[in-house]
């Protein structure tokens, strides 16, 4: 049957309506990792640098139910522009009820391996055990996180993308009266130092998740998107979820854990280099969301229009997100350049280590050059519903970045300045081989 609905366009300014609510929550739950840095580097360096093997290793655990999460919402997006509500729900029901599951057993298998993992990767004893106490008290915000990615894959999906921006401000503002009561001990409550951070962000996961549930019962049309009901869950429907889900999973596990990789190679650089690579880390999450709220609404509103009919829209839909995208990103990041000392200054109050941080900062923020294209190129794949193909463009351009990570780091032990180059590595290689696949058009035809 031929369809006659009009194909959506997408103007700037839609693009923009749906775009800046995921932009303003993803900078503040980036703000989170930046509320814990901020307070470990008012504790010491030994803390500053083991709040970032400790958060990267907790994200990799987070990334693979936020890459199911991204798998659903690939669905969502894609049921709701064909206009079957309430299927969004039920694929919202059945994603919750998985991911507790996955929750309960990544808890469990955490606690076993971590002491183990910890000892034999991280050099310094003391970073180690400092790391592992963030770990600990850590891992049970994965119940609230993983039901949390949930509701925005589910808002996003629909574009109804307003509520995130609600609820990240209600988290950030809880994480840091956590992190200044359990951190620094206040109320009677000891000083937990970096424990206390891990505690403080796990309590503001619980008030970001009561937030989501409160709103969608009494701001949402629950009957519309079946959320009023769940039919019960069906292995079947998980199953089609997974057929998509699966490999954003995959590819969201793999890539933070070669972000997990380059920091341990960085840590047997010494500690300082680690301290460094920390700050860069939380200054470069500030740009990266920013560039994750285009891509994001790049890979939703691709489904959407797929969903609607319409393929060929999708290349001028691309080529408007990218503008965009280079238009936020560029001057964020050269404010950033011209500023560095006044922006590693909201990370740590130690001289020394401001004034080394800045050529490492500088080299960070050109690498946007690269990855705004690669990244905006490949959530469009990833909207198309090829889950599978971006998963093994992603890996290709990683074990490219992993190849020069080892060199550069390993094997000519360059300055750590030098060793954030593997940005621009890593980008380029991702623009070429996603920018490539989309040009090819094979992805048209792909139903899910």
């Amino acid at each position: 049957m031929t369809n006659t609905r009009t194909a959506p366009t997408y103007s700037y300014r839609q693009i923009w309506n749906v775009a800046y609510p995921i932009l303003i929550s993803l900078v503040m739950e980036q703000m989170i990792g930046m509320t814990d840095t901020a307070f470990m580097g008012r504790v010491g360096e030994v803390e500053l640098g083991a709040s970032a093997i400790a958060g990267i290793y907790y994200m990799v655990i987070f990334m693979i139910g936020f890459g199911f999460s991204i798998g659903s919402q690939i669905i969502i997006a894609r049921r709701n522009g064909e206009g079957n509500y309430t299927e969004t729900g039920n694929v919202f029901y059945h994603g919750v009820c998985f991911l507790l599951g996955l929750a309960a057993l990544m808890v469990i298998l955490t606690e076993i391996i971590s002491p183990w993992l910890m000892g034999r990767l991280v050099s310094s004893d003391a970073i180690a055990g400092a790391a592992l106490s963030y770990v600990k008290w850590r891992l049970p915000g994965l119940f609230f996180a993983y039901v949390t990615v949930m509701f925005r894959a589910f808002y996003v999906g629909t574009t109804q993308t307003r509520t995130l921006t609600f609820n990240s401000i209600t988290m950030v503002l809880s994480n840091v009266v956590f992190n200044w009561i359990f951190v620094f001990g206040k109320f009677g409550i000891p000083a937990l130092g970096i424990a206390g951070a891990a505690i403080g962000s796990t309590l503001a996961e619980l008030v970001s998740l009561v937030f989501f549930i409160v709103y969608t019962l009494t701001r949402t049309d629950c009957r519309k998107y079946g959320l009023d009901r769940f039919g019960g869950f069906r292995f079947r429907k998980l199953k089609d979820i997974l057929s998509v889900s699966v490999w954003t999973m995959v590819q969201n596990a793999i890539s933070i854990s070669t972000w997990f990789i380059f920091f341990l190679f960085i840590e047997h650089l010494g500690e300082r280099s680690l301290a460094i690579s920390n700050i860069i880390r939380n200054v470069s999450g500030l740009i990266w969301m920013v560039l994750m709220a285009f891509a994001s609404t790049c890979s939703s509103l691709v489904s959407n229009i797929i969903g609607n009919g319409h393929q060929n829209s999708v290349r001028g839909l691309v080529i408007r997100i990218l503008k965009l995208s280079y238009g936020a990103v560029a001057v964020i990041a050269l404010l950033i350049a011209l500023f560095p000392e006044t922006v590693i200054r909201i990370y740590t109050n130690i001289p020394d280590l401001v004034g080394a941080s800045v050529p490492s900062l500088r080299v960070m923020c050109s690498a946007y050059l690269l990855t705004v294209p690669a990244n905006i190129f490949f959530q469009a794949v990833s909207g198309t519903g090829n889950t599978r193909t971006a998963f093994l463009l992603e890996f290709t351009a990683l074990m490219v970045y992993m190849l020069y990570c080892w060199f550069i780091i390993h094997v000519i032990q360059a300055d750590v300045a030098v060793c954030w180059t593997a940005e621009h590595v890593y980008g380029c290689a991702m623009m070429l081989l996603c920018g490539g696949y989309l040009l090819s058009g094979r992805w048209k035809g792909r139903v899910i």
